[in-house]
C-alpha cells in the first residue's frame, strides 16, 4: 500500500467516526426536543388543575429546622418555557414552573427567627433566598458593649416553589431543579431523555401533592 493509500484509508475511518459522531448529536438532540415538548404539555395542563385543587403543601417548613411556618396552600401556578437558537435551529432553553406556598388560612403574618451561630446563619439565609421570603434583618447586641450577639430575621410566612427543566441537547438528558417542595431545599436529578414520559411526570405530579413517588 502506497502511503497516500495509507493516508486516504486514515481519512475514511476519520470520516466514519465523525459521520457516526453527527448522526448521535442529531439523535440526541431530537430526543432531547420530543422530551421537552411532552413535559411543557403535560406541565401545562397540571398546573391548570392544581390552580382549581390548591393542594395542601406537604412535609413542613422551617427556616432554622425548629419553628415551623403554619399550614401552607399551592396556589397560583405558572408554567413558561423559553428557547434558544442551537446549530441554526430554535430549541428549548429550558422549562419552568413556579407557584405561590401560601398560608392556608389566606393570612400571612410576620414571624421571626434568631440565629447566632455560622451555620445557622447560612441555612436561614438560604432558604431566605430559595424561597423568594420577604424579610428584614437586624442585629441584635448587648446594650452595654454592643457586641454582636444574634442576627434576628423578621419574615413573612409566605414562600415560592419551583421546578426547572434544562435539556443538555448533546447528550440528550433532561435536568431537573425541584426547589422547596416537601420543605426548604433543592432536589436536582437528571434523566435520559428517552425515560421522560408521562409516568416519570406523573411521579413528579404526585411529589408536588405528597403522594408517594419515585421521581428523583
Amino acid at each position: 500500500m502506497s502511503f497516500l493509500s495509507e493516508l486516504k484509508s486514515r481519512a475514511n475511518a476519520l470520516q466514519g467516526l465523525q459521520l457516526g459522531a453527527q448522526h448521535d448529536l442529531a439523535a440526541n438532540t431530537r430526543a432531547a426536543e420530543l422530551a421537552c415538548r411532552m413535559a411543557l404539555a403535560y406541565l401545562q395542563d397540571l398546573c391548570v388543575q392544581l390552580n382549581v385543587i390548591q393542594p395542601p403543601a406537604p412535609g413542613t417548613y422551617s427556616l432554622d429546622g425548629k419553628a415551623q411556618f403554619p399550614a401552607l396552600a399551592q396556589r397560583n401556578f405558572r408554567c413558561d418555557a423559553r428557547r434558544k437558537m442551537l446549530r441554526n435551529a430554535e430549541a428549548f432553553d429550558y422549562i419552568g414552573v413556579g407557584w405561590d406556598l401560601r398560608p392556608d388560612t389566606g393570612l400571612v403574618a410576620t414571624h421571626t427567627v434568631t440565629v447566632n451561630f455560622p451555620p445557622d446563619l447560612e441555612r436561614v439565609t438560604q432558604r431566605l433566598s430559595s424561597g423568594q421570603i420577604q424579610h428584614e434583618r437586624r442585629d441584635l447586641r448587648h446594650p452595654e458593649t454592643n457586641k454582636l450577639l444574634a442576627f434576628v430575621f423578621d419574615y413573612q410566612t409566605e414562600a415560592r416553589a419551583f421546578i426547572t427543566l434544562t435539556p443538555d441537547h448533546d447528550s440528550g438528558r433532561i435536568a431537573f431543579r425541584v426547589s422547596n417542595v416537601g420543605g426548604f431545599g433543592v432536589l436536582n436529578t437528571v434523566y435520559p431523555a428517552a425515560q421522560v414520559t408521562q409516568p416519570l411526570m406523573d411521579e413528579l405530579a404526585k411529589k408536588l401533592v405528597g403522594q408517594p413517588s419515585r421521581f428523583g
